[in-house]
Order: C-alpha cells, then sequence, then structure tokens
C-alpha cells in the first residue's frame, strides 16, 4: 500500500479485529485478520497491542492450548468507546477523501 498507516488507523483496525470475537482473540490470528485489510508484521502489531493494553483499551487473559499457554487479547469497555470514536471519525474523514478523489479531473 503506498499511503502510510498511522498510530491511530493502527489502533483502530486492532480494535476492530478484536472486537470482532466476544471471548477474545490471539495474536497470530489478529494478525491474519490484520493482513486483509493492511501489510502488517507481528513486529508491528505486538508494541500496538501492548500500547492499547496501557491504555486500558485491551485485556488479556491466558488459556491453555494444545498443552501450552495461549495469550489471549479482549477489547474492554474503554476499548469500545475508542473504537466508536475511531469509527465516527473515519467516516467522515473517508468521506472528505473520497469526495475530493470523486472531484479530481483526470
Amino acid at each position: 500500500m503506498v499511503f502510510n498507516t498511522g498510530t491511530a488507523l493502527l489502533d483502530a483496525i486492532v480494535l476492530a479485529a478484536v472486537s470482532k470475537e466476544e471471548m477474545g482473540t490471539y495474536g497470530y490470528k489478529i494478525t491474519q485478520d490484520v493482513r486483509r485489510v493492511i501489510d502488517i508484521s507481528e513486529s508491528t502489531l505486538y508494541p500496538v497491542l501492548r500500547r492499547l493494553l496501557k491504555e486500558d483499551c485491551l485485556e488479556t487473559y491466558d488459556m491453555a492450548y494444545d498443552g501450552r499457554n495461549r495469550r489471549y487479547y479482549r477489547i474492554t469497555e474503554k476499548g469500545r468507546l475508542q473504537l466508536n470514536l475511531y469509527k465516527s471519525e473515519w467516516s467522515i474523514y473517508s468521506g472528505k477523501i473520497s469526495r475530493i478523489f470523486e472531484e479530481a479531473c483526470i
């Protein structure tokens, strides 16, 4: 993708991916879900997850899977509020960008 993905957009995409699973989801699955939208590496994703944890937008818990622990991420109420703000802002922002592209002479 030729457009840079800023911090807020990354946060919004990760929150949206995590919010799809009521009981939470794990890092690898989050990476796969996000990769359907943007190209992202695990080394980029995990700092985003840590930041969202620090900001209380996500919480974690561990569960055994195939004989080892797997860390799950679940969106918090604060995370849902933040995601709703991102969605509202994105709707306005993307609408403005789309309008200017539609008005451009080709």
